[in-house]
């Protein structure tokens, strides 16, 4: 994964501060601040590290002080030392990214519990929650590791490895684990719950009046003023802004948009391969931003800071400060998802209906009416937090409370349809708009299709830009070019295949003996959504791509995808894989699509390979192992 990460941003101004040296003890600053719980997280989106924050909050409830750790900030070698602490207990809610891999943030706690078999571990008392999803082939990998592996250490498991899945419901899994973890701590330390149940506030409010301007964040992630001045290396806490030079639509009818973009990098120093994936900082719509200012009655343009109200923590605001609220709720944080159950919890003490605040707090509770009244209005109604207050009428927070709820707006990832030795200052992405009704009737859009939609390439003789930065990916073509490749990849799926393509066609330029490219694509309709048609079909002609295979689902009575089409090419398939040692490469949809060709690979297996379900099912896993069977999936 080898992400090159910079100091984020609340480490940033720590070490703005103090030039001194970073404290990377945790049992330090523990011992200083008189804490006895720490969660570690590894979060590559933000959930793991918002449930670490829930857990730490709720240890004061119990008479326990808790903090959150990163990691990545810390001397992971110090667990051992956890028993210098009385009632000491660490937990771990732990993230598992792509095939299995620890989050980014993780990777260096990953290769420590690795190689270290001599550690002893008995003095620590730990629990871990793991969040996944089960559409992927290796669920939950990384909690289960760390659980396991802390136990193989001799420390003490004092609450049973929590699972959640990211496929259902994410946060009810947490919920029910979480209510049932905190009872097993009461007992193994011999404390008592308080009864006290009101919500504490993490930050305090802070308007400033008379501020300069340039001190006041607009938007960036990182350093002030650095979409201003722009310097390299650019990554996850420094973006580059990139201007957009191509924005086209892709399909020719159908009422969908497909688009493609092309994002400039030169002079940025970037580099990427073919495969990586790049990942964009959207903002929201401002209808949105406008509607939710005025439906709390409050001007969106006051300067504020929320600052923390527990001094030792490294999290000094939930977003960049001094902000504006209009910034923080187009830039920083995501106001289009369903929002978690603490969220509400929180939030109804401010409903003035007594009704509407039981049914608040019922939602975030585990009893099964609770969990059932969350699913069905919250997220089966697909109800944002503005159709939230929409629709609760008595439901009026304080706009700066709700601000330090809501999750922050992440990047989102897309796979590069380009490669760097065709297009070396160009990255190209290939997306498709999201746009859907609710049940409530209402229309729901996708943050950054829509927001990449409308970034025409001059806006009012202005570029348009979109922050981005480079995220390395696993999927690589053969190191030998002479291997065959097979790629399957619907929809947009094609696009870190259009890269591939592009890749082999200059290998063959430069005199390289280059192996059979074979593609399966997969679209609704010939005349509609068969995108990159022209480019497909001039590599099939000049003989870059040795066979392009397109399946037209709804062009005849009977459905036709991808796994048909490779099943109805299973022997030279069969050949391309078993003899000549071709890889293969999966793109797009992972709950259906990724399953059902997976499964098409084990009949060709079992029909032309003559072999058992079973020793089909073995003999693709070993392609996995030696990297000859690469996805790049998303649900």
């Amino acid at each position: 994964m080898g992400c090159v990460f910079s100091l984020p941003e609340d480490r940033r101004d720590a070490a703005e501060r103090t030039p001194t040296t970073r404290e990377t003890s945790f049992i330090e600053k523990m011992k200083k601040t008189g804490k006895n719980i720490i969660v570690f997280y590894g979060s590559q989106t933000g959930t793991a590290e918002e449930f670490a924050n829930r857990l730490s909050k709720d240890a004061q409830r119990y008479g326990m002080k808790g903090m959150v750790a990163d990691p990545e900030e810390y001397s992971m070698g110090e667990l051992s030392r956890l028993s210098e602490i009385k009632n000491s207990l660490a937990i771990f809610c732990m993230a598992t990214y792509g095939e299995g891999d620890p989050t980014d943030n993780a990777q260096d706690f990953y290769d420590w519990l690795q190689e270290n078999d001599d550690e002893d571990l008995s003095g620590l008392n730990y629990t871990v929650f793991g969040l996944g999803n089960k559409t992927y082939e290796h669920y939950n990998a990384m909690g289960k590791y760390v659980d396991k592996r802390l136990g193989e250490l001799g420390a003490t498991r004092i609450y049973d490895l929590g699972m959640g899945d990211d496929d259902g419901n994410l946060e009810e899994d947490f919920v029910s684990w979480r209510e049932q973890f905190w009872p097993a701590v009461c007992e193994h330390f011999g404390v008592e719950a308080s009864g006290d149940e009101s919500s504490i506030r993490q930050y305090e409010l802070k308007e400033h009046t008379d501020i300069n301007m340039n001190k006041v964040y607009t938007g960036e992630i990182g350093r002030l003023k650095s979409f201003e001045v722009q310097k390299p290396p650019f990554d996850s806490k420094n973006p580059f802004l990139a201007p957009v030079t191509v924005n086209r639509k892709l399909n020719k009818a159908g009422e969908r948009h497909l688009m493609h973009l092309e994002l400039d990098i030169t002079g940025s120093k970037i580099r990427y391969e073919s495969g990586d994936h790049v990942a964009v900082f959207p903002t929201n719509d401002s209808a949105l931003v406008n509607k939710l200012g005025q439906i709390l009655g409050v001007d969106l343009d006051v300067v504020i800071s929320l600052n923390n109200l527990d001094e030792e923590s490294n999290k000094k605001h939930p977003f960049p400060c001094p902000t504006t609220y209009r910034t923080a709720l187009t830039h920083y944080l995501d106001i289009t998802h369903p929002p978690r159950t603490n969220v509400l919890y929180e939030l109804a003490q401010y409903a003035s209906d007594p009704k509407d605040q039981e049914n608040m707090r019922k939602m975030a509770s585990s009893s099964p009416e609770g969990k059932a009244l969350y699913q069905s209005w919250v997220l089966d109604a697909s109800r944002n937090i503005l159709a939230i207050l929409e629709d609760m009428p008595s439901l009026r927070p304080p706009v700066d409370h709700l601000c330090e709820l809501l999750p922050r707006l992440q990047a989102r990832y897309y796979s590069i349809a380009s490669s760097s030795k065709v297009h070396p200052n160009s990255i190209h992405i290939c997306a498709v708009v999201v746009e859907y009704k609710t049940k409530t009737g209402r229309t729901n859009k996708g943050v950054a299709t829509n927001w990449l939609k409308n970034k025409l390439v001059t806006d009012n003789g202005h570029k348009s830009t979109v922050p981005m930065y480079i995220r390395k990916s696993q999927f690589r073509l053969p190191f030998k070019s002479t291997n065959p490749v097979i790629m399957v990849g619907p929809g947009t799926g094609i696009a870190p295949f259009m890269g591939f393509i592009q890749e082999r066609g200059w290998l063959k330029q430069q005199g390289k003996e280059v192996g059979e490219t074979v593609l399966f694509f997969g679209c609704r309709h010939k005349n509609e959504d068969y995108i990159y048609q022209e480019e497909l079909e001039g590599a099939e002609k000049n003989g870059v791509l040795t066979q392009l295979n397109v399946a037209f689902s709804r062009d005849q009575d009977h459905k036709v995808y991808v796994q048909h089409l490779l099943t109805k090419n299973k022997e030279h398939v069969w050949k391309l894989i078993h003899t000549d040692n071709a890889h293969i490469y999966i793109c797009g949809d992972a709950r259906n699509m990724a399953k059902d060709v997976q499964t098409a690979f084990y009949e060709i297996a079992e029909e032309v390979g003559g072999m058992t379900r079973t020793q089909a099912v073995d003999y693709v896993k070993k392609l996995m192992t030696k990297g000859r069977y690469s996805q790049d999936v998303w649900s």
